[in-house]
């Protein structure tokens, strides 16, 4: 747009030939591009495209491990979540959440020697398996580090058979441990949420692989059950550990074989929802405190962890 200011002492004459001049300029002007549009329309014989132009999506990430469209029976068949460790690198974001700020002052808990981190040097998927690797090494105070991975606020879970395909860590004084908490332990606390244990090992005796499950009493005071087998080749062979978890009961197996069982009745923390924790921990209660003075390293290898319902 174009604004012209006009004085007042301009004379009415001067006003018109000023108009007639610019008339006669924006005629001109009009026809000239007219007749330019037609010579190129005229000499153009490409049409002009009209597809639009396709949008590139930006990765998504990882996949998640909630099997889409998933209707579960109820009869345990149905796979609702699964991580099978396809992609090398780290542990895939949408489904763990590295814990690595400890609590109970820096001991979490049970008078463990770690320093759980969330570096590739303690997990890492390498060729189809996730690598928990516990390491002799100074971080934090701590003589050793590890990794401890959760499905809090990814995936939580009521009711379901869990398997878990692993391989477990040599050394006396390693601690691996494939378990359970319930979702609401940051309202209620522990042993208010509820614990299941499906594996555990490290007391000892090696092979001998345990379960349990805690609970807090009509007082709040730390309760549990528990039930062992001892098994051949924890440390050089995977093995199937199996979980079967209804609203009645709760079921702990290895490589089919049921070695604990407990009955669910009455107001109880293991009819509310659940999520998962995989981590090696290094000394602590359960081992007595001893740790081999040679450890250098080892990892547990999870090969997957299926959920179904």
């Amino acid at each position: 747009m174009f604004k012209t200011q006009i004085s007042n002492h301009k004379s009415q004459n001067h006003l018109k030939v000023s108009f007639v001049i610019s008339c006669i300029y924006y005629a001109v002007s009009f026809v000239f591009f007219i007749g330019c549009s037609s010579n190129e329309i005229e000499e153009s014989s490409t049409p002009i495209a009209t597809t639009p132009t396709p949008i590139v999506q930006a990765p998504q990430g990882c996949p998640s491990g909630r099997v889409a469209n998933a209707n579960p029976t109820g009869d345990f068949t149905t796979l609702v979540w699964a991580d099978e460790f396809n992609e090398d690198g780290a542990p895939c974001e949408n489904n763990w959440f590295h814990e690595i700020i400890p609590p109970d002052n820096g001991g979490w808990y049970n008078r463990e020697q770690q320093f759980y981190t969330d570096s590739r040097s303690n997990s890492i998927v390498e060729d189809g398996v996730l690598k928990i690797i516990a390491k002799k090494e100074k971080f934090n105070g701590k003589e050793y580090t590890s990794a401890r991975m959760t499905t809090q606020d990814l995936f939580e879970f009521q009711y379901g058979k869990v398997e878990i395909s692993a391989k477990l860590p040599q050394g006396q004084g390693t601690w691996p441990a494939l378990w359970f908490l319930g979702a609401n332990i940051d309202l209620v606390s522990w042993p208010r949420c509820g614990e299941m244990d499906l594996m555990e090992h490290g007391n000892k005796e090696p092979g001998l692989v345990s379960s349990a499950v805690h609970f807090a009493d009509e007082n709040g005071v730390p309760d549990y059950t528990t039930g062992r087998q001892l098994i051949a080749n924890e440390a050089t062979e995977f093995h199937l550990y199996t979980m079967e978890w209804t609203a009645t009961a709760v079921k702990f197996f290895v490589d089919g074989t049921q070695h604990h069982e407990m009955v669910i009745s009455g107001e109880s923390p293991f009819n509310r929802f659940f999520f998962i924790i995989i981590n090696v921990a290094m000394g602590g209660n359960f081992t007595g405190n001893s740790i081999d003075p040679n450890f250098v390293s080892s990892s547990m290898d999870i090969d997957y962890i299926r959920v179904y319902q």
